[in-house]
């Protein structure tokens, strides 16, 4: 028998959300009040006996002129990937956003593909065969999400193909960096650091590098950074008034859900960040930092610090965010990804994201819109 889906409240959204291990923080209520260009609408996923088994954010991005939407559900729904008939849950989504107005429909699952520990990932940027994260064999591989890719396109689903630079897809990343923390004690994750980052973290020390906790009127600091850093890396900075939001909608649903963290030295800000905490998951969210004083090592510091409170926040895992999948020595994002894999953190790929063309025309129509812009 087919689920039902049904627009939830926020607090039924939250209470099943806040019975499981984790979720992403893009499936919370609160991050559709994070995008205005979005309506954002809290679905349920109900048995015939009415109990909540599934629950999903989907933002609607309305085409120019025309009162249709894409829907879309970054990092989920937060569903069973696992169940045999998957149909039963993702045909009545598909229904119910199609008599919202919905022309297509793109989702992540939050399913994990393949994993390579750390010193796999440094024998991958070693090895001159490897150009890509998946040219190098994985440490571990999930034949149930492989069996997950076969259905979906069984269905009609189409995987996106990854867009943007080197691997950065412009939805979610499908390539993470994540520090396993689950059954770790503090020490552990220590001795997970490489040389560098211990040699680093006792150079900011010695040099009097203080990290503390910001609040709302800190925000402007770090975007000064965040803009600076937006300049050198070579990306498209959101406005201060997006982390702004991003605060307030965050700190609202849950006053620990957003923290932001400043590294200071000398009464100067060098670098700052913010983290991101749902239930046993701690997401390394946006950094910044100046190319002054880089000699005391600030971002070591101020890592070491988030990494030590997610610890004691009871965290399974501190994600580092999206990595580049591409090893190229040309590449100006691998020092980024040896940062990460420096700090103990393992090379994670997701399933991807996937669309369903509700309608072909319109589909096509947006894409062409979108690539343009």
């Amino acid at each position: 028998m087919s689920l039902t889906v049904r627009p939830v409240t926020r607090a039924e959204h939250l209470a099943f959300v806040a019975g499981l291990p984790s979720a992403s923080h893009l499936q919370l209520p609160s991050w559709g009040d994070v995008k205005p260009d979005w309506r954002a609408e809290s679905l349920g996923w109900f048995e015939a006996d009415g109990r909540l088994v599934g629950a999903g954010l989907v933002l609607l991005r309305p085409l120019p002129k025309v009162k249709r939407y894409l829907a879309y559900l970054p990092e989920g729904p937060v569903i069973d990937w696992a169940a045999p008939d998957l149909e039963r849950w993702l045909e009545p989504m598909l229904a119910h956003l199609k008599g919202l107005g919905a022309f297509s429909v793109k989702m992540g699952p939050p399913v994990v593909v393949r994993r390579w520990s750390p010193d796999a990932v440094k024998a991958a940027i070693a090895d001159p065969d490897a150009h890509r994260l998946r040219d190098a064999p994985p440490t571990s591989e999930e034949p149930g999400a492989l069996a997950l890719v076969d259905r979906l396109l069984r269905m009609g689903w189409r995987q996106t193909e990854p867009g943007g630079e080197d691997g950065f897809a412009a939805g979610q990343p499908r390539y993470v960096c994540q520090v396993p923390y689950a059954g770790r004690s503090l020490e552990d994750i220590q001795r997970g650091l490489n040389q560098q980052w211990r040699r680093n973290i006792k150079k900011a020390e010695k040099a009097g590098v203080k990290v503390v906790r910001g609040d709302h009127e800190d925000l402007p600091a770090f975007y000064e950074l965040y803009a600076e850093t937006a300049e050198r890396d070579r990306f498209i900075p959101r406005p201060l008034s997006y982390f702004q939001r991003m605060w307030t909608a965050l700190t609202a649903e849950h006053p620990d859900r957003m923290r932001l963290y400043l590294a200071q030295h000398d009464g100067e800000v060098l670098a700052a960040a913010t983290m991101l905490i749902v239930g046993g998951h701690v997401w390394y969210s946006y950094g910044a930092s100046t190319s002054r004083r880089r000699e005391v090592q600030p971002n070591n510091a101020m890592q070491w610090r988030m990494m030590c409170d997610a610890h004691e926040l009871g965290a399974h895992v501190y994600d580092f965010r999206g990595i580049t999948d591409t090893l190229e020595e040309s590449n100006h994002l691998l020092g980024l990804l040896r940062f990460k894999v420096g700090a103990g953190g393992g090379a994670v790929e997701y399933v991807g994201e996937w669309d369903f063309p509700l309608n072909r025309l319109l589909h096509k129509a947006f894409d062409v819109y979108m690539a343009r812009r």
